[in-house]
């Protein structure tokens, strides 16, 4: 191999082992690991406006396959990817919390598997999802009867509303898009997601609103819900930020994203 230095022009300062020092990093206060489905346009967007001016919060992302295709059967077929989507987040390097961004996946798969499989890559991580992030969320604002709102065919919405009646939380309210494409999902404008989700929280039999899939999205308009129904609002995505952030040890509130964010 040629020796590339002789081409090279005269070198007259070669200092090495230039002097320094370590910080903490940009994760300082927390380190925080997010696995994001192939097909997702919009966690990595919400998640960026909830945390873009928190210091010392170091958000890493990875990405697992998936189908476009919504059903049971495709969210399930996710769960050999799992752990080693969560060993891509910075190997070796410990973490507070790691999300795994599937709603429907989470509840088909189950929150115990999805935290073991996750656990396999960061034994040290605290682990949420979705579904676990919204029974927190709604057990701290005090939400009992929720208004469902998803992008979902009918037999995940049955599915998911099993999930949430079985843990507590009744469903008596509950409307879907009915769309199974992902790429459709994230296409959904605010004025869609604003007009439903008013449409099925004004119902007197509830006293929240949770918009599933972490495609949907309702952060820039979670506040202007809120205001309007007088009712707590969240999100797979909202709820998810909230959560990771608490797990993580980050309590501050944070102004313009609804009540959640104000605990």
């Amino acid at each position: 191999m040629p020796d590339v230095r002789e081409s090279l022009s005269p070198l007259l300062v070669n200092r090495t082992h230039m002097a320094h020092s370590l910080d903490d990093g940009i994760s300082a206060r927390a380190r925080l690991g997010l696995i994001v489905l192939a097909t997702d346009f919009t966690i990595e967007y919400e998640w960026r406006r909830i945390m873009s001016g928190l210091e010392g919060v170091g958000l890493y992302h990875s990405r697992i396959m998936n189908s476009s295709t919504i059903t049971p059967e495709t969210l399930a077929a996710m769960e050999g990817d799992i752990a080693g989507a969560a060993n891509l987040l910075l190997p070796g390097q410990p973490f507070g919390v790691v999300a795994y961004g599937c709603t429907s996946a989470s509840m088909v798969i189950g929150e115990d598997k999805v935290t073991a499989l996750v656990q396999k890559a960061h034994p040290e991580a605290k682990v949420t999802t979705p579904v676990t992030a919204a029974r927190a969320a709604f057990k701290a604002m005090g939400v009992r009867r929720i208004a469902l709102l998803t992008p979902y065919i009918q037999s995940i919405n049955d599915l998911m509303r099993a999930y949430f009646e079985g843990r507590g939380y009744p469903v008596p309210v509950m409307g879907s898009y009915n769309i199974m494409d992902d790429s459709k999902v994230a296409r959904l404008t605010a004025d869609s997601v604003k007009s439903a989700a008013l449409e099925l929280g004004r119902h007197p039999d509830v006293d929240g609103v949770f918009v599933s899939c972490t495609s949907v999205r309702l952060a820039d308009v979670v506040e202007e819900l809120e205001q309007a129904l007088g009712k707590p609002v969240t999100s797979s995505n909202h709820a998810m930020a909230w959560h990771t952030l608490r797990l993580g040890g980050i309590a501050e509130a944070i102004p313009g994203f609804g009540r959640l964010f104000r605990l």
